[in-house]
C-alpha cells in the first residue's frame, strides 16, 4: 500500500492509505489473533451456512406450496408446507442470531487482545519514536484503527463471506429450476457491475477526503481547546470561529457528495433489479402459458432474484470497509515491527541492588546523523556524591540524563552503573535504580496519593506521608478537601506549578531510589518554598547519588562537584568557589545571575 501525506492550509500533516481492499499479508496477521477462538470461528461459520440454507430453502418452500398443494386444493398439505416454513423462519433467526452474536463476540475478543498488544508493545518503543509522532497519531491507532478492524470482521468480512455463499447458491437454485429464465435474469448483470464499479470509485475518493478533513476538525479542536487561554487572551474567538466554520463546512460537503452517490446508487440498483424481474415475468409468464414453467415456480424465481441482487447491491459498501480496514491494519502492524527498545530481551534481575556508582566514558551522541549534542564526555560520579551539571541551553546536561536512562543510545562510548554497562541491563532494572523530578511535571488523572505512590503498593502509607511531609508537601495537601484522597484533575489543573512540583519530589523520594537526577527540578517553586525543598533535599541526598540539573546557580553551590558544559563538551569541573577562582564559564554565568538578581532588586 501507498502513504500518501499532505498538508492543509493549517500546516498539519496528514496520512491516509490507499490501497487494495484485500492483502493476503495483512489478513494472513489479523487471522493470527483470531486463532485462540478458532472454534467459535467453526462454529460461526457453521451458523453462517445454516442460515444461508434456510433462506435458500425459503422460495421453494412457496414454489412446493403453490405447484402441489394450493393448485391442487390439497389444503392439508398446504398446511404441512406452511408449518415447515414456519419451522425454517424459526430455524434462519436462531443461527443468525447465533452468526451474529458469535461474529460480535470473536471481534471484541481479538480487538481486546490486539489493543493489550498494541499497547504493550508502545511502552517498549524507544522515546525517539514518540518525538516523531504526535500523540493523536498514536492514539487513533488503538482506538479508531482498531475499532476498524472489529467492523470488518463483523460486518466485512464475514458478510462477504456469506453473501458470496448465498449468490452461489442462488446461482445454482437459478439454473436447475429454469436454465433459460436464469440467463434472462443474468443479462441485466454488465449493467449492474458498471453502475457498482463507478459508484465504488466515487465513493472511494469521497470517503477518503471526508477522513481527511474529519482529521482537519480534530487537529484544529484539540489545537485551540488546549490552547483556549491564549485565544481568549488576544480575542481570537471570532476568527477561529470562522476557521472552524470552513472545515466544518468543508467535511460536510463531502459527506452530502457521499449522501448523494448513496442516494442514487440504491435507486439505480433496483431499478435494475426491477427490469430484470419485468424480463422473468415476461419470459416466464409465457412459458406459463405455453406450460413449460409453473405458476410456483415463476413466484420462486423472482423471490431468487430478489435474493441474488441484494448482496451485490451491498458490496461496493462492505468493499468500503475491507478497503479501510486494510490501511488500518497497516499502520497498526507498522507500529508492531517497530523494533523495542533495546535491552528488553535481557532477563530481568529483580534482586539487583546498586549502589549509585555512575560514569561516563568518552561518550558521544547526537539525535540526528552527525550533529553532535555530546563530544567525548567523560566523568565519573561516587556513591552519595552530588554532582551538579550547569551550562548554557542546549549545551547537552539534559541529554547526558536521557543516555543514563537509556532512553536514548550513546553514538560511541560506554554509560556504566556500578561498573556495569547499562547495555547488559534489561531497562526495567536500571530505571528502579533512579528518581527522576523533572521541570515539566506530569500529574496522572487519579488521587494525590495514586500520583505519589504511582500504583507501587510496596510503599506504604506511613512511607508516602513521610515521602510528602520530607519535601513539604503535607501544608497544601492537608488542605484539600479530601486529603491525600482528592481527586486531581487531567494534568494536575487546579494546582499550581509548584505544587505539582512538591508532588513530583514526593513521588521521587516515596520510591527511595539510590541514585536521585533532578533536571531543573526548582524552576518552578518560589523562592520561600525553594529554601523548604533546599533543606529537606540536602538531609535526603546525604546517603544516594544525586545527579543535579540546575540554571540557578544559588541551588547548587553546596555540591560535591560541578561540571560545566559548553556546546557538548565537558569545559569545568570543580566545587563552587574553586570554579570562581579559575574566572572561567562559571564564573562569567554567575556573575550574569548576580547582575541580574541585582538589577531586579534596584528596580
Amino acid at each position: 500500500m501507498a502513504s500518501q501525506h499532505s498538508s492543509t492550509g493549517n500546516g498539519i500533516q496528514e496520512e491516509e492509505v490507499l490501497g487494495k481492499a484485500y492483502d493476503a499479508r495483512l489478513m494472513r496477521r489479523l487471522l493470527s489473533f483470531l486463532r485462540p477462538y478458532k472454534l467459535h470461528v467453526v462454529l460461526a461459520v457453521f451458523t453462517l451456512l445454516i442460515a444461508s440454507l434456510g433462506q435458500l430453502a425459503g422460495p421453494y418452500l412457496v414454489k412446493l406450496g403453490i405447484d402441489e398443494y394450493i393448485s391442487k386444493g390439497d389444503v392439508s398439505g398446504l398446511s404441512s408446507v406452511c408449518a415447515l416454513y414456519l419451522g425454517m423462519l424459526v430455524l434462519e433467526f436462531t443461527f443468525q442470531f447465533l452468526q451474529a452474536y458469535l461474529v460480535n463476540w470473536i471481534g471484541q475478543k481479538a480487538m481486546y487482545d490486539l489493543r493489550s498488544q498494541i499497547f504493550a508493545h508502545i511502552q517498549t518503543l524507544p522515546v525517539a519514536y514518540f518525538d516523531r509522532n504526535p500523540v493523536g497519531r498514536i492514539v487513533t491507532r488503538v482506538t479508531t484503527d482498531v475499532a476498524s478492524l472489529h467492523q470488518m470482521l463483523s460486518s466485512g468480512a464475514v458478510a462477504i463471506f456469506g453473501d458470496i455463499f448465498k449468490l452461489v447458491g442462488v446461482v445454482a437454485v437459478l439454473l436447475t429450476l429454469n436454465p433459460k429464465l436464469a440467463l434472462v435474469t443474468f443479462s441485466v448483470l454488465p449493467l449492474l457491475f458498471y453502475a457498482t464499479f463507478l459508484f465504488k470509485k466515487l465513493v472511494r475518493e469521497t470517503y477518503r477526503t471526508i477522513r481527511i478533513r474529519i482529521a482537519r476538525i480534530s487537529a484544529f479542536l484539540q489545537e485551540n481547546i488546549t490552547g483556549m487561554a491564549i485565544v481568549q487572551l488576544f480575542n481570537r474567538e471570532q476568527r477561529n470561529f470562522e476557521m472552524f466554520q470552513k472545515l466544518n463546512f468543508d467535511h460536510l460537503d463531502a459527506y452530502l457528495r457521499t449522501i448523494l452517490y448513496y442516494a442514487t446508487f440504491y435507486p439505480v440498483v433496483n431499478l435494475i433489479s426491477a427490469l430484470a424481474i419485468g424480463m422473468i415475468i415476461w419470459h416466464g409468464g409465457g412459458g406459463i402459458l405455453q406450460g413449460t414453467l409453473t405458476f410456483g415456480a415463476l413466484v420462486a424465481f423472482i423471490q431468487y432474484a430478489e435474493m441474488f441482487f441484494r448482496p451485490i447491491m451491498d458490496l461496493s459498501e462492505k468493499y468500503n470497509i475491507m478497503q479501510s480496514a486494510m490501511a488500518s491494519s497497516e499502520r497498526i502492524f507498522a507500529i508492531f515491527d517497530l523494533e523495542s527498545e533495546p535491552g528488553y530481551a535481557v532477563e530481568r534481575k529483580r534482586d539487583t541492588t546498586f549502589r549509585g556508582e555512575i560514569e561516563f566514558r568518552n561518550v558521544w551522541f547526537a539525535y540526528n546523523g552527525e550533529d553532535y549534542v555530546l563530544q567525548d564526555v567523560s566523568f565519573k560520579a561516587q556513591p552519595g556524591e552530588t554532582i551538579a551539571f550547569v551550562g548554557a541551553t542546549g549545551a547537552g546536561k539534559t541529554s547526558i540524563m536521557n543516555l543514563l536512562l537509556r532512553y536514548y543510545e550513546p553514538s560511541r562510548g560506554e554509560i556504566l552503573v556500578d561498573g556495569r554497562n547499562v547495555n547488559s541491563l534489561n531497562p526495567l532494572d536500571l530505571r528502579e535504580c533512579f528518581g527522576m523530578v523533572l521541570q515539566d511535571v506530569f500529574i496522572f488523572d487519579g488521587t494525590v496519593a495514586h500520583n505519589i505512590r504511582l500504583g507501587n503498593a510496596a510503599i506504604s502509607d506511613e512511607q508516602l506521608l513521610q515521602a510528602a511531609r520530607s519535601v513539604h508537601a503535607d501544608s497544601f495537601v492537608a488542605k484539600l478537601p479530601q486529603k491525600y484522597d482528592n481527586l486531581v484533575l487531567e494534568r494536575g489543573k487546579g494546582l499550581s506549578s509548584g505544587q505539582r512540583q512538591l508532588l513530583s519530589f514526593a513521588r521521587a523520594l516515596a520510591y527511595d531510589p539510590p541514585v536521585l537526577i533532578l533536571d531543573e527540578a526548582t524552576s518552578s517553586v518560589d523562592t520561600a518554598t525553594e529554601h523548604l525543598i533546599q533543606d529537606a533535599l540536602e538531609r535526603l541526598m546525604a546517603n544516594r547519588t544525586a545527579l543535579v540539573v540546575a540554571h540557578r546557580l544559588s541551588t547548587i553551590q553546596n555540591a560535591d562537584r560541578i561540571i560545566v558544559m559548553h556546546k557538548g563538551k565537558i569545559r569545568e569541573a570543580g566545587k563552587h568557589q574553586e570554579l570562581l577562582a579559575q574566572r572561567g564559564i562559571y564564573f562569567k554565568l554567575y556573575r550574569l545571575q548576580y547582575e541580574y538578581k541585582e538589577s531586579k532588586h534596584v528596580a
